[in-house]
């Protein structure tokens, strides 16, 4: 398994180049995040299910959206979609602070208490709540979106200091475009970075929540 492992990090490093990013990724064993059902494909580069119709994303993608945010280890970073916690405790390698939102309750215990088991403490899990992103803690230096938004958040983008980096996939149920958007003082630039596919967004100036249907796959 850690042949796969190195195997993995090396086909991203030599795709994206980023040092820095597959340094953090050394450091976090996606095996600790994915479902034991689902262990022997730990170290595959594709999405997995975690439950509750969500999936824990490609580590190529987890490891480009995270790059694109151009962290320093000052930076305090806003996380909407928790997931397992992979991607929060790849960005707890790369900056001071990660503050990471989950619409789902089981999902957000779980995560914490992962990242707690752990030993990750400068991340700080939450139940989203009535608006998008964690509006309380704002301004975040990054923010990254682990979910598909019909269109740009402009409320996220809000919670951005003037100069702060967003990635984000945007369009429609089954195809976005990943989008890397920078606040300026008089509103944002946006650069698109290709196409992908991410679950939906739901909540608030998102997906309406009958988006869902009941077993909590997207229609």
């Amino acid at each position: 398994m850690e042949d796969e492992r190195r195997r993995l990090l090396d086909r991203i490093r030599e795709e994206l180049g980023d040092l820095k990013v597959i340094q953090a990724m050394e450091h976090v064993d996606r095996a600790d995040f994915v479902p034991p059902s689902s262990a022997h494909l730990a170290y595959e580069d594709i999405p997995l299910p975690i439950g509750e119709g969500q999936t824990i994303s490609q580590p190529f993608i987890v490891a480009l959206m995270i790059g694109a945010l151009d962290l320093r280890a000052s930076d305090r970073v806003l996380e909407v979609g928790t997931g397992s916690g992979y991607q929060a405790a790849v960005l707890a390698r790369l900056a001071r602070e990660v503050v990471t939102v989950e619409r789902i309750p089981s999902l957000a215990e779980s995560a914490e208490n992962r990242l707690k088991a752990l030993g990750i403490d400068n991340v700080r899990v939450h139940l989203a709540g009535d608006e998008l992103g964690w509006p309380e803690d704002a301004p975040y230096d990054a923010v990254v979106v682990s979910a598909a938004a019909p269109t740009l958040p402009r409320k996220l983008i809000d919670q951005l200091v003037i100069g702060g980096r967003m990635v984000a996939p945007v369009g429609s149920m089954g195809s976005q475009e990943l989008m890397r958007v920078v606040r300026t003082a008089d509103g944002f630039s946006v650069r698109t970075m290709g196409y992908c596919r991410f679950v939906p967004l739901i909540g608030p100036d998102a997906w309406p929540e009958d988006t869902l249907v009941d077993d909590g796959d997207p229609l």
